[in-house]
């Protein structure tokens, strides 16, 4: 007989490089699953990994394999800290997704750092991780994995959306749980902003104070990408080859990149929504860009969108894997067939014991 009580710490860290983020979660198992945000707290990266980061997709295999061991290293110090700092105790386990540095489903591979074995002995604490490798290996995406806890945590809402990194979205089609990437999102827009000097657009000001650009947004709107089916996820590959290049060949004012950005994302997105009236949960960073949530808002207008409280807002993600790793230990179904395109659902994850 399982347990009805868990004290985890979910890790999370994303592709916009915002930094680790790190949520203490009390979950309840009675009918339901109920769960109760404690302490959470994002720990920026510092310049010379942000750089690490952004330059890895192009290591070398041994430069990965050095990267790895340097990373556990890392995201140990930092989950130790947290846990001293905000006086954690008798936890079941920690659950991180790790950093992702390398995402082709399609060509059987996926790596996120951060996941060795030997962060469970450099924490002390049970270690859940390396959540999406099972998923790739039975044919899946490997991707998007937090459906289950929008299943499970957030039912009530027609639709969860996530504006992080990239935008991804899950809902309820016809008794099965479908989910996947919409767009990428901070990727891009951070990555102006830094051209601009600045870390990313404060409310999305310069992206609003641009002009959109038809000829670019058509073309952004034409990338084989969108017209494909899901299952279907997205990685930076896909930045580097397709969208860059493609915002780089319209000589246009970096303001205006970003305005028509802005409104190629929240077009893609309301063209994934198909009910009227539908409640929409957003979470993940863009919710602060006041451009970007108005524009979306524009397109659906006839919806009720909601925005949650700031932990959910900016932990959402931390949590799901907090639970994820729940499900692992009680080898329950965490990974949906459904939303990865694998060839059954599964428990995925790799489960790392401290010794006694």
């Amino acid at each position: 007989m399982f347990k009805q009580n868990y004290n985890v710490i979910g890790v999370m860290s994303g592709t916009s490089l915002d930094g680790v983020d790190l949520a203490h979660v009390k979950f309840n198992k009675t009918d339901d699953w109920n769960y109760e945000i404690l302490e959470a707290e994002t720990i920026s990266y510092s310049v010379e990994w942000l750089n690490k980061l952004k330059l890895a997709v192009n290591f070398s295999e041994s430069q990965l394999e050095q990267l790895n061991v340097d990373y556990t290293h890392l995201l140990a110090k930092i989950i130790n800290e947290f846990i001293t700092n905000k006086n954690i105790k008798n936890l079941d386990a920690v659950c991180s997704h790790g950093h992702t540095i390398l995402h082709k489903p399609n060509l059987g591979y996926t790596l996120q750092i951060g996941n060795l074995p030997k962060i469970s002995e450099l924490i002390n604490q049970n270690f859940v991780c390396d959540f999406r490798v099972q998923d790739v290996e039975y044919g899946g995406q490997g991707a998007p994995l937090v459906p289950i806890g929008d299943q499970l945590l957030f039912s009530e809402f027609d639709y969860c959306l996530n504006l992080g990194g990239f935008s991804n979205i899950s809902f309820e089609d016809k008794g099965k749980r479908i989910a996947f990437d919409i767009s990428p999102v901070n990727t891009v827009l951070n990555f102006y902003s830094n051209l601009l000097g600045f870390y990313y657009d404060d409310k999305g000001n310069i992206a609003k104070s641009g002009n959109l650009n038809l000829g670019l947004f058509q073309k952004l709107n034409d990338l084989e990408f969108y017209s494909s089916d899901h299952p279907k996820s997205l990685g930076i590959e896909f930045i580097s080859e397709f969208v860059f290049p493609l915002i780089e060949s319209f000589k246009i004012p970096t303001k205006d990149k970003m305005n028509t950005f802005v409104e190629h994302v929240a077009f893609q997105i309301s063209k994934v929504i198909a009910k009227k009236d539908a409640s929409l949960l957003i979470t993940g960073g863009g919710v602060y860009n006041d451009f970007l949530i108005q524009r979306i808002k524009f397109y659906l207008s006839e919806n009720k969108i909601v925005i949650p409280d700031k932990k959910t807002i900016e932990f959402k993600e931390a949590l799901i894997f907090a639970f994820l790793g729940i499900l692992k230990l009680r080898k329950e179904t965490n990974v949906l067939c459904s939303v990865t395109g694998a060839k059954q659902d599964h428990s995925s994850g790799k489960l790392y014991q401290i010794k006694h």
